[in-house]
């Protein structure tokens, strides 16, 4: 297994988090290759996720009624991260706002469309980082993540691959037989973690490389000196 770059194989990650229609299934093949070309994660891992490959692409239009009802009706599984950390309080919207700025940092611009703690938005943020603060900021939510994967194993989902292999990419092992909270009242322990502190901007991707699809390179004003 590779340990040099997991850049490729977090956004493939983030890819695969996302909602599955036509135009996703369309880069499943190509989400193969790069997580085989990187080489970042184990084998038997990499076949969990080649296995929700064909089960997205066989399924079709059932695969996006499958993912509403996995991602999108109850907290446990969610995959906006500060639904576990702070719930529908106040302190989500400073936190949201935080997170915006740790990626404006990094000279990084969130889509519009996007909220900035969906995790898909976070890995490809992770992606931009060296590696070592990419897996020190992936640990940061780790908890979170544990905990989505045993409710997503409770409820027998295969996207549970997923989040295991962002776990793998940390360092992180998988807890085994985790506890899963009820679906309307998570961990009290979650309430006030020191999480999404944000990594170093150094050591970004070079002008050039793949960037992130969701976040996007500030732009330097019109006439700036390049």
């Amino acid at each position: 297994m590779n340990t040099t770059g997991i850049s490729f194989t977090l956004r493939a990650l983030a890819h695969l988090l996302r909602y599955p229609d036509a135009a996703m299934r369309a880069h499943l093949p190509d989400i193969h290759t790069a997580l085989n070309a990187e080489d970042a994660i184990g084998r038997v891992r990499r076949a969990e996720l080649d296995a929700l490959m064909d089960r997205l692409l066989a399924e079709g239009l059932d695969a996006e009624t499958v993912y509403v009802d996995l991602f999108d009706r109850g907290r446990g599984t969610a995959l906006h991260l500060f639904e576990h950390v702070h719930g529908d309080s106040r302190d989500r919207g400073p936190a949201m706002v935080d997170l915006v700025r740790t990626y404006e940092a990094a000279g990084l611009l969130l889509d519009p469309a996007e909220l900035p703690d969906h995790l898909t938005v976070l890995l490809e943020y992770a992606s931009t980082q060296p590696v070592r603060e990419a897996r020190a900021f992936i640990g940061e939510f780790a908890h979170i993540l544990q905990s989505i994967v045993a409710a997503l194993q409770r409820r027998g989902s295969d996207h549970a691959a997923v989040l295991a292999a962002v776990l793998d990419l940390a360092g992180q092992p998988l807890a085994p037989g985790a506890a899963v909270p009820e679906e309307e009242a998570l961990d009290a322990s979650w309430e006030e973690p020191a999480a999404f502190g944000g990594c170093s901007s150094q050591g970004q991707a070079a002008p050039g490389t793949p960037q992130p699809v969701h976040l996007m390179r500030r732009q330097p004003p019109s006439g700036a000196a390049r």
